[in-house]
Parts: C-alpha cells; sequence; structure tokens
C-alpha cells in the first residue's frame, strides 16, 4: 500500500501537481514511516510550493533515517537554501559530496549557495528597505492571490528574478527594467507603480531660458563647439558595439551552416561551423548544444556531456532560459544513459533526467527518464534473476512456515520472488503466510497473482478462498472454489470449502444467525460495492417488494438465473432472509 501511494506521488510530482504528490507521500508514509525515500520526495514537493520550511523537516528526517544517502543531503541543502540559510545549505552539501564527491546536483547546489553566500555578505539584505517584503512563504501567497502577477509565476524566467531577489533583496537593481518584477513590487507593497514619464521629471517651470548670444559672443565660443565633438573613445565604442553586431551576425550564418550539415549527417564539417559560430558570440549558448548534439549523434558521449556542461555553466552565468539549460542537461543524461549500458551505472543519467526536469519540465525529458528508469529496473530483475536461489530461499520459508515462524518465511518467500517473480508456488505460500497472519489484502492479492501466473494451479484458488472465507465473503469464496474445481474436480480441499460456503449461506437463508452475526455481516456487506449495486438497481428494489406482497410475481422472478443469483447474494450477505 505503501508502494502504491509513492508510486501516485512520483506520477503528480512529473505532472507538477505538487499539493497532490504531498498528500500521496503523506499517506505512503502513514504505511511505511520508516522509509527515507518517501520523506525525501516530500521535501521535494514542499519545496517545489517554496513550502521551506516544511521540505526542511522532511530533509533532516531523511538525512536522519539514512545518514549515508547523498540525496538526503541534496534534499537539505536545497530547504536551507530556500530559507536563505546559506552556510547551513553550504554543509549539508558538502556532506552529501564526502558521501558522493561526483554527485552533479550537489556540487551544482554548493556552487548556488556559496554564490548566495557571497552576495548576501557583499551587500546585506538589512541595507535594502525592501528587505521585509520579500522574505519568507508570504511573498508567493500574495503573488499568487493577485490576478495581476498570478500568471507570472507559470513563467520560469520570472520565478528566477524573484527567487534571486529573495535571496538578497538588494539584487532588486539588477531587474528594475523588468515590467513584471515592477508589477510584483507593487503588489507586495500595494501601491501602484508606472513607469517614469517625461511629466514626472522634477524641472523647475520658473527657470529662464538663456538669452541668445551676440555675434560676438558667438564668435568667442567658437571654440567651445569643438570641445562637444565627440570623443575618440566614444566612437571606438561605437565601432565595438558595430563590430560586436556583425560577429552575432556571421555566428548565425555558422550555426544556419552547421544545421545544414547536420542534416546531411555531415558531423565533421557542422562540428567545424558550430565551433566557428562559439568563437564569434559566445552569449548564446546554442551553438554549444547544437555542437553536442553532432557529437552524441556520432557516439562521442564524453565530448557531448564536456560541451553539455560547459553550455549549463555559461547558461548560468548569462541568465539564459531554463529551456536552454534544460536542453543541455537532457542532452547530457541521453549521452550518460548510453553510456550506462556498458556501465550499469545508471544513477548519473537519472539524476541529470531529474535536474532537466526541475529547470523546465519537457514531456521528452520526463519520458526519456521514465523509460529509463523502466530499463534499469527491468536489467535489475534480469542481473537478479536465478531460479536456484529462489527455490532455495522457498525452501527456507518452508521450514520457518512448519515452525509457525511467518514473518520469517514472509520474508524468504519475497526474495524467493525477487530472484524469480514468475513462479506462483511462492505466491502461494506467501499468501498462506499472510492469511495466519491476519494480513489478509496482502493475502489475496498473492493469491490472485498466483491464479494470474498458473490458471490450473489449484492451491491458488485454495488460497484465494480460504482468504475470502475468513472475511466472510462466503458466495465469493464460493465462487472461487468451484472455479478451481473446473481445473481439479476432485480436490478435496477445494470440495471441502465449497461445503464450508454452503453451510454459511444455508445458515443465513434458515435466519439461524445469532443477531450479533447478522449485524456484523450486514455491516460488511454494505461496504461491498456489489452489494450496494444490487440494493441501488430499481428492478432489484421491485423484485424484493414482490417477494414480500406479491407471490405471484415472486414465483416468475425465480425463472430468471440473473434475479435469482442476485437475489442469493443478498441472502448470503444477511441483508435478505427467504423462510
Amino acid at each position: 500500500m505503501a508502494d502504491e501511494a509513492k508510486a501516485k506521488g512520483n506520477a503528480a510530482f512529473s505532472s507538477g501537481d505538487f499539493t497532490s504528490a504531498i498528500r500521496h507521500f503523506s499517506d505512503a508514509i502513514a504505511f511505511s514511516p520508516e522509509n527515507h525515500v518517501l520523506y525525501s520526495n516530500r521535501s521535494a514537493s514542499y519545496a517545489s510550493l517554496h513550502q521551506y520550511r516544511e521540505a526542511l523537516s522532511d530533509a533532516k528526517k531523511t538525512v536522519e533515517l539514512k545518514p549515508d544517502w547523498s540525496k538526503g543531503y541534496s534534499r537539505l541543502g536545497a530547504a536551507h537554501l530556500g530559507l536563505s540559510h546559506y552556510d547551513a545549505a553550504i554543509s549539508a552539501y558538502k556532506k552529501g559530496l564526502e558521501i558522493d564527491p561526483n554527485n552533479e546536483a550537489l556540487k551544482s547546489g554548493l556552487a548556488d549557495a556559496q554564490s548566495a553566500a557571497s552576495r548576501s555578505r557583499a551587500a546585506p539584505s538589512s541595507n535594502n528597505p525592501f528587505g521585509d517584503v520579500f522574505s519568507g512563504p508570504e511573498m508567493w501567497t500574495r503573488l499568487t492571490a493577485d490576478p495581476t502577477t498570478r500568471a507570472f509565476l507559470q513563467q520560469s524566467d520570472f520565478l528566477k528574478m524573484m527567487q534571486d531577489i529573495q535571496k538578497n533583496p538588494n539584487n532588486l537593481n539588477l531587474y528594475l527594467k523588468d515590467q513584471r518584477v515592477m508589477q510584483a513590487v507593487g503588489v507586495l507593497l500595494n501601491v501602484k507603480l508606472r513607469t517614469p514619464s517625461k511629466d514626472d521629471m522634477d524641472i523647475p517651470e520658473s527657470s529662464p531660458s538663456p538669452p541668445p548670444p551676440d555675434r560676438k559672443r558667438a564668435a568667442e565660443s567658437e571654440p567651445a563647439k569643438e570641445d562637444k565633438e565627440p570623443e575618440p573613445e566614444q566612437m571606438e565604442l561605437g565601432e565595438e558595439e558595430r563590430e560586436a553586431k556583425e560577429k552575432k551576425a556571421q555566428a548565425q550564418k555558422e550555426k544556419e551552416a552547421g544545421n545544414a550539415a547536420y542534416k546531411k549527417k555531415d558531423f565533421e564539417t557542422a562540428i567545424q561551423h558550430y565551433t566557428k559560430a562559439m568563437e564569434l558570440d559566445d552569449e548564446d549558448i546554442s551553438y554549444i548544444t547544437n555542437r553536442a548534439a553532432v557529437y552524441l549523434e556520432m557516439g562521442k558521449n564524453e565530448e557531448c556531456i564536456k560541451d553539455c556542461d560547459k553550455a549549463v555553466e555559461r547558461g548560468r552565468e548569462l541568465r539564459s532560459d531554463f529551456k536552454m539549460i534544460a536542453r543541455a542537461l537532457t542532452r547530457k543524461g541521453t549521452a550518460l544513459a548510453k553510456m550506462a549500458k556498458c556501465s550499469k551505472d545508471y544513477e548519473p543519467a537519472i539524476e541529470t533526467f531529474q535536474k532537466a526536469l526541475t529547470e523546465h519540465r519537457n514531456p521528452d525529458t520526463l519520458k526519456k527518464l521514465n523509460d529509463f528508469e523502466k530499463a534499469k529496473k527491468e536489467l535489475e530483475q534480469q542481473e537478479y534473476y536465478d531460479p536456484k536461489l529462489a527455490d532455495e530461499e522457498r525452501e527456507k520459508g518452508n521450514e520457518f512456515f512448519k515452525q509457525q515462524k511467518y514473518p520469517e518465511a514472509v520474508k524468504h518467500y519475497t526474495e524467493a520472488l525477487r530472484r524469480n517473480p514468475k513462479d506462483p508456488k511462492a505466491y502461494s505460500n506467501r499468501a498462506a503466510c499472510y492469511t495466519k497472519l491476519g494480513a489478509m489484502p496482502e493475502g489475496l492479492k498473492d493469491a490472485e497473482k498466483c491464479i494470474e501466473l498458473d490458471p490450473s494451479f489449484s492451491k491458488g484458488y485454495n488460497r484465494k478462498g480460504a482468504i475470502q472465507f475468513f472475511m466472510k465473503e462466503y458466495d465469493k469464496a464460493l465462487e472461487t472454489y468451484q472455479e478451481g474445481l473446473k481445473h481439479d474436480p476432485n480436490n478435496q480441499e477445494l470440495l471441502d470449502g465449497i461445503r464450508r460456503c454452503v453451510e454459511q449461506i444455508n445458515k443465513a437463508s434458515r435466519g439461524d444467525l445469532s443477531p450479533e452475526e447478522l449485524k456484523e455481516r450486514q455491516a460488511k456487506a454494505m461496504q461491498d460495492p456489489e452489494i450496494q449495486n444490487i440494493l441501488s438497481d430499481p428492478v432489484m428494489r421491485q423484485v424484493l417488494i414482490d417477494f414480500q406482497e406479491n407471490p405471484k410475481a415472486a414465483q416468475e422472478h425465480t425463472k430468471n438465473p440473473m434475479v435469482m443469483s442476485k437475489i442469493q447474494k443478498l441472502v448470503s450477505a444477511g441483508i435478505v432472509q427467504m423462510r
């Protein structure tokens, strides 16, 4: 049940529904409170909603439960960073790197934390009169509540700017030209801001205009005219701007030539053009990511990864669009995935895809992540598959079962299924253990899996029927035993099961149930969706009325097998008594 809730949480997180993800992970924690992964996932969900205090609490629990797991320190560092606890964030990331020195997520987080700490020390937020406006989660709540800024929260570049300002309010000066930021400041200050115009400038109306100079003074002022000519430095700056513009245009032409060569599969030529574009213009990381794509196509994965790392680093310096950084990370993850097929080390690729999704939730990246995680799981199962060891583990489970040590038996049956997930006997035996332990839902699930793997295996039907009988679902148990007899007509266990079910059903039919038994059976039956459907069916309600008030009509109903089957279910459940 914990795994099921976790899977729902992962799906919600991947779709961006972080609130639902938190709910599902909380449900999973209720079932498995010692599972460190669940706290880690919930911490990431809280952080995605900027609820950093809750994220910090879960991150601390993750590290407490699994102190040697590097990802726990990544969660801890992210939560501290969100709360502007820069020293604590740096410490957390460094501890994680002690465990996993090559972890890219930890390296990136440490760099962000150190950069934020440097900015904070260089320009303390207390010097900014607006500092309190940007502190805490209240900022995000107010921006979400206001209709004029709510839409901005869907734009990754705006989020990045506001997060940067929240870490250090003095960074507001960097974004004053962005009208969205100014709109947000107005909302947070509860004032209406507008762009200054000429009418807003403080120019005294009484300032007299200077009198027109006479000819003599005009002649005397001639040298001053020369002083106002553009200085050489200003002219050189204009030339530099023109040269820069020309280089950018040339870089674009090189990129187009590289694209054309790439389409023709002329990879060496494409690399030359992209390299030339990079030399001409180092402020566009698309040239680097395009060259990385060529290296990836050529199978030069190491070169591809180097280019992707360079693109991410330069992109962060230039504050490039998150989509471009996500593209570089996805390309790197693809290269790592190809290398993993040889090295069998899947974690770097998975972490890189996950990191790309934190920058931008691209459906293609998400698909790559899901496919790769699935491939990793399948390979692990293949490597772990060993029918001989599975049989040995099942035999160990049988010995513990004979000694009535059911938890130990479950452990060995579970290991047997990990070694051979297609063994119906292991599912049957574990279902018997769960029955002894009173874990009926788990036992029922194993019995059904046993029947699915081998429909002719009579023990599977016997296990399932026994569990349904203990759950007092006598009509369902009867159907299970009858289905088993189709495959093994002389099986004594199945025949005995049918006899027990018939006795209980007849007991209800005769009205021999005690008031306590009747009340218990009715309460359980009312929770059964099938019983609820029967009772809510208008036709069946009329049938029940006819049985009470119209014997002639009731006699006609008995000729309908479908109606009588439903009546029998109600009788078995204690809802209806036949006298």
